[in-house]
């Protein structure tokens, strides 16, 4: 099977509450950073965070997000991750995904380390079986040594930082989502994770990345795909030019 992402009229919207005694029912106005104020099919008040967004993304593409604070990129990931569901139109993803958008979500401050790598694994929809036998090498990637039997409340948050990311980083994915590329821990630990992360770019079918960084998406990407107010304005290749020794 073919690894692609491919989106038809793509919307999301977010409900807006307790606003009714505002003028948003009768009225439709753009806001300087997010998506469109706007009424739903029952009139009630959404912002439209992505609207009708077409664009299909093809095994070996290195895709870029750019845009304003608030012009959808996020929320694009999210969606492409499986945390947002459209409210209208059709995603289509074929491959395993991984997400580094948020890499400490469901980690319990109550677990010990090694409780976290499988609650973490669990929810990322790993087997058991799978996880058990990875649970040595993360270990010994983060370094942790001990801490690992400790309750990671107890933990910094560099620490907790090296846990999540060992973790979220232990599994090729096929389609690789992030939210501007990851810098963990001091700096002998970040040199490690560098490497690590480039491996996983290296090995992944598509990377989906946001960034306000544009000499890491000239360099990361072939694609970039320009959000504002969560609409498509430009959806171009990058060229790069090859140098002659």
């Amino acid at each position: 099977m073919q690894i692609t992402i491919k989106a038809e009229k793509l919307c999301v919207e977010f409900p807006i509450f307790e606003n009714s005694h505002r003028s948003l029912k009768n009225t439709v106005m753009h806001l300087s950073t997010g998506g469109r104020i706007g009424l739903n099919a029952g009139q009630h008040p959404v912002v439209r965070a992505l609207n009708e967004l077409d664009f299909e993304i093809k095994e070996g593409d290195r895709v870029g997000l750019v845009g304003h604070n608030g012009s959808g990129k996020t929320t694009l990931l999210r969606v492409l991750s499986g945390v947002y569901a459209p409210v209208s139109g059709s995603l289509h993803v074929h491959g395993k995904v991984a997400s580094l958008l948020d890499v400490s979500m469901g980690m319990d401050p109550d677990a010990t380390g090694f409780e976290n790598i499988y609650l973490r694994g669990i929810m990322d929809g790993l087997r058991p079986a799978l996880i058990r036998s990875k649970v040595d090498e993360i270990a010994d990637f983060t370094g942790l040594g001990d801490y690992l039997n400790l309750p990671v409340r107890t933990y910094s948050s560099g620490m907790l930082l090296r846990l999540a990311f060992a973790i979220s980083t232990s599994v090729e994915a096929e389609i690789l989502i992030m939210d501007e590329w990851l810098s963990v821990g001091d700096a002998e630990f970040s040199q490690k994770a560098a490497a690590r992360l480039d491996k996983l770019v290296d090995s992944a079918s598509i990377l989906v990345i946001a960034s306000h960084n544009p000499d890491l998406i000239g360099r990361a990407c072939n694609r970039k795909i320009h959000l504002d107010h969560g609409n498509i304005i430009s959806n171009e290749c990058i060229p790069h030019i090859a140098v002659v020794a």
